[in-house]
């Protein structure tokens, strides 16, 4: 995992847009249903909205019925943390970017196999790159990586 990234509220709320500060900085939750990326079927990778880190592959993408798109396993779990939630008098395990700690959801135990994991994410946190095009840079790196068939695959 890259170095960590840490910006003040100000630079968060210049950087997202108002829906994304909430979700991603607040911890709020988008509507069921409205998320860009609930019904996407393109192959390619889910980074995160606010730094870029590479988070959920579409081959580990299902259709949970939830209204948010869910994936059984990360692209990589050093790309994400999960921290204890018991907000709204529930205990749930919500899931951050672990380079920038930006809220993307939570994780349940009811998912499909092979890992049984339901990742729950908010569109708003996400930008999704499909396959064969450039990986977004918005921490203009310089980066030109692209999206491969490789990358795809199961870690």
């Amino acid at each position: 995992m890259s170095t960590k990234i840490e910006k003040t509220d100000e630079q968060w709320r210049q950087e997202l847009t108002p829906e994304q500060y909430e979700v991603m900085r607040r911890k709020g939750t988008e509507r069921p249903f409205t998320g860009e990326y609930n019904d996407e079927k393109r192959e390619g990778v889910y980074r995160c909205a606010g730094c870029g880190t590479e988070l959920f592959r579409s081959d580990a993408k299902f259709d949970s019925g939830t209204g948010w798109p869910s994936f059984f396993a990360p692209y990589d779990h050093a790309h994400v943390r999960t921290v204890r939630d018991t907000s709204y008098g529930m205990i749930r395990d919500e899931i951050v970017c672990a380079r920038c700690g930006s809220h993307l959801g939570h994780v349940f135990p009811d998912g499909p196999p092979p890992t049984g994991e339901r990742h729950c994410l908010n569109s708003v946190s996400l930008a999704f790159s499909p396959l064969g095009e450039p990986f977004p840079d918005p921490l203009k790196r310089g980066e030109n990586k692209h999206v491969s068939a490789p990358e795809l695959q199961p870690g």
